[in-house]
């Protein structure tokens, strides 16, 4: 039939296919990763408000997401350095515990420092974003069960479901606070209602633990690299463990504990991490500076908003976020993954840089659509292209570093952003933080552009003398990715 031809090129344009063949392991973690983003979307919006209904100050606000997020590092951290020890499915299990945790100190207690206590012990999303023990596990994970050509769809997916999770999650939020008000009247207390919005986090802990109880293909004591590469790359692993004598491949934090048993990072791909590290925590800085949680601070205080339109509009913002972020891999394939994170983002920075010039409403709006709708393109070809410049056994600790520095870039924006907002200067926070993501855009464009990519995927499929095997049994469609980033 006619139709059909549109649809297969459709399914395997957009990745749906490499999705599919990639099997039931990175469904369910994506799974896990929706629920989760449901969570954080719906705190996202409520949070700082929470705390201004506690009658906290904004300096003390900024504070409080900060120390959170010092807590994330620290928890992120200790992950990287077990997860492929103790097995990922366990970590991203007691992430989900930690969870429920948190979201039931914040339902039952309105003591500031016993509501820190349980974030930074516990996993409480400060800003919206996903910070934790999670995500670098988790791309780890995708990277390992997928190949070079479906890795950048499979990522692309997993951001974009994850993102309907945070649309759905603010308007649930936002429609749950308007109708909790309605319910307690004019003299009822909106505290209570943000109270009882914390049983959606609880909830979604749960859920998450629940989708993480089935067993991941990478296990405790297994190969990390997936089934269809390890018949391939048995040789250069050899290779690896006789290199990794070398003071040189050792990262910090393995000297640190002295443990020979932790994954060592090559200086090869150090000399390409560590610039990209150095420009990721800027790009964290300011985006700790305007969180969606601040954003949504700051429209409430500058307009006056109420939750639950306020949630119609973040509902909105996280659709076109997921939409957008469909096109993430097709424009790679074509543009290439430098080149589909600098001119997807960039637009997106400048847009937080003219955000707070506007004094209409609508004109606001406008720009926060433009910026939440490109924000999230570069995040499945970012992880692609970090999976595609390191070695397969270096991939979880350089996600884990990648996800803690950028953790730590972030914890230092909401307290800068709740001092300016203390002294009436909140505007300024979206200026500093607009001019840091452009420099973020510009670097990684002048420093990428035509960096060899796979080439130790490329050159450990040479080792093996069954390639033609290994290419047959990897190939998941939807073409490859050029050699060199664009």
């Amino acid at each position: 039939m006619s139709f059909i031809k549109p649809i297969q090129w459709l399914y395997t344009e957009f990745g749906l296919d490499s999705v599919y063949q990639t099997g039931p392991d990175t469904w369910f973690v994506i799974l896990a990763r929706t629920c989760r983003m449901f969570a954080f979307g719906a705190i996202s919006l409520i949070l700082a408000l929470f705390m201004s209904s506690l009658h906290f100050s904004d300096l003390w606000i900024g504070f409080f997401m900060t120390a959170t997020l010092v807590g994330d590092v620290v928890l992120s951290l200790l992950t990287t350095l077990v997860a492929d020890r103790v097995g990922r499915r366990r970590i991203l299990f007691l992430g989900g515990a930690l969870m429920v945790l948190s979201g039931t100190v914040f339902v039952f207690f309105e003591n500031y420092w016993i509501l820190l206590l349980g974030a930074v012990v516990g996993v409480i999303s400060a800003t919206g974003g996903d910070f934790g023990p999670f995500r670098s596990v988790e791309e780890s994970t995708i990277s390992h069960l997928t190949t070079p050509s479906s890795r950048t769809d499979v990522l692309s997916w997993y951001v974009t479901t994850s993102t309907l999770g945070s649309a759905l999650g603010n308007e649930v939020a936002g429609r749950m606070a308007g109708m909790l008000k309605k319910l307690q009247g004019k003299k009822g207390n909106i505290t209570d209602a943000y109270h009882a919005m914390f049983w959606i986090y609880v909830a979604m802990g749960t859920l998450s633990d629940v989708d993480e109880t089935e067993p991941l293909l990478v296990a405790p004591g297994e190969n990390i690299n997936n089934q269809n590469e390890s018949s391939c790359q048995q040789p250069s692993q050899d290779n690896q463990q006789q290199s990794g004598s070398s003071s040189e491949s050792r990262y910090w934090f393995s000297r640190l504990w002295h443990s020979s048993k932790f994954t060592k990072i090559s200086s090869e791909s150090l000399s390409v991490v560590i610039k990209l590290w150095i420009l990721l925590t800027i790009d964290s800085l300011a985006d700790g500076m305007v969180s969606y949680a601040l954003t949504n601070y700051y429209l409430v205080r500058k307009f006056g908003l109420a939750e639950s339109y306020l949630g119609d509009i973040m509902s909105i913002c996280f659709l076109l976020m997921a939409l957008s972020t469909v096109f993430a891999g097709p424009l790679a394939r074509r543009l290439g993954l430098i080149n589909t994170m600098v001119f997807t983002h960039l637009p997106s920075s400048l847009a937080v840089l003219l955000f707070p010039i506007p004094q209409s409403v609508g004109l606001t709006i406008v720009l926060l659509f433009i910026r939440t709708a490109l924000n999230s393109m570069d995040q499945g070809p970012r992880a692609a292209f970090i999976a595609a410049v390191v070695k397969p056994g270096e991939r979880t600790a350089v996600m884990g570093i990648t996800a803690m520095l950028r953790t730590l870039g972030s914890t230092i924006g909401p307290s800068l952003t709740g001092f300016l907002a203390d002294t009436d200067k909140f505007w300024i926070a979206f200026i500093i933080a607009g001019a840091l993501r452009v420099a973020y855009d510009l670097g990684l464009f002048f420093l990428f552009v035509g960096l060899r990519v796979h080439a130790h995927e490329q050159s450990e499929d040479s080792v093996a003398h069954d390639e033609a095997s290994c290419e047959q049994a990897g190939s998941r469609g939807g073409g490859t990715f050029p050699s060199e980033i664009r």
